[in-house]
């Protein structure tokens, strides 16, 4: 049996506590904590802190009065130039990525997280910014009294309407979106809730264990998406597979046999059937992970 990451079963209850409700979901600290799995002993309270410290140091620069544009301006000079937060170009794959405490620290990280914090800052200098699932990539976008701007939190430029048109091109072609069935853009750029964002930041994260077959750390986050996703099974089907990949065989079981009763028709029915059947005679997996 693999040794799991040692997070107190009081931190999984904790993050469960944060992302329980719509109303009030605690994104930004939820996110936090996710680096728990990795950084038992993270105070996620501290990072927030530290968060409000990098705000506070702006918004005592700019008069009361500031207007929204200028705020925005001053914004992207010091999160881009003067912090020099960007994206990890050359590490992009790193777990730590994904960790907000430590892209604070080496103001070095991922779509997603960037956008983050760029959203918490700007909401504490009274701008409106929100996520945006952007397909690719992850997407910030502003309300201002002239209208909607749309920014890529690894550059800090803001993308123009065509600009936005031709990243979105090939997702449109691979999905038969172009043409006479061409969806509009404004579609993409729809602000993305809380839990879905978060959802997001586990998703990069559990590909990046799943490529490396670490399963302990995949496991941790299966126990995450679970509490964030209640409602898809696919994750609870997951969840199983990585519990039986780490030797779990009585909790895989459980979470198979439950996926199995939500989704008896799903197109891999019968082959989980048969690892259920394997694992409740405790005999080894013959296939591994199967999840597509």
């Amino acid at each position: 049996m693999l040794n799991l990451p040692r997070v107190p079963p009081t931190a999984l209850a904790y993050f469960a506590a944060l992302v329980a409700e719509d109303a009030g979901f605690a994104l930004l600290e939820a996110a936090i904590c996710v680096a728990q799995d990795d950084h038992p002993g993270l105070d996620a309270q501290a990072v927030l802190a530290d968060i409000d410290r990098l705000a506070a140091r702006l918004k005592s620069r700019l008069p009361a009065d500031a207007t929204a544009l200028r705020r925005l301006r001053a914004l992207n000079q010091y999160f881009f130039s003067e912090l020099g937060f960007a994206g990890n170009v050359n590490n992009y794959y790193d777990r730590r990525n994904s960790h907000l405490h430590e892209v604070l620290a080496s103001r070095r990280g991922i779509p997603i997280t960037l956008a983050l914090l760029y959203c918490e800052l700007a909401g504490q200098l009274g701008l409106t910014a929100f996520g945006v699932s952007f397909p690719g990539h992850f997407l910030v976008k502003l309300h201002m009294p002239q209208g909607e701007v749309v920014v890529d939190p690894v550059s800090g430029r803001s993308l123009s309407r065509d600009e936005l048109d031709e990243r979105l091109a090939p997702y449109r072609a691979r999905h038969g979106l172009a043409g006479d069935f061409e969806t509009p853009l404004g579609l993409f750029l729809q602000a993305a809730p809380p839990r879905d964002t978060l959802a997001r930041l586990l998703f990069n994260l559990k590909e990046i264990h799943r490529a490396d077959e670490d399963w302990p750390r995949l496991l941790a986050v299966q126990q995450r998406l679970v509490l964030v996703l209640p409602q898809a099974a696919e994750e609870l089907r997951d969840r199983g597979l990585a519990w039986a990949e780490t030797g779990h065989d009585a909790e895989a079981a459980r979470d198979l046999a439950a996926y199995l009763v939500a989704r008896p028709d799903a197109d891999d029915a019968a082959a989980l059937r048969g690892r259920l059947a394997e694992l409740r005679r405790g005999t080894p997996p013959g296939s591994g992970w199967v999840a597509a």
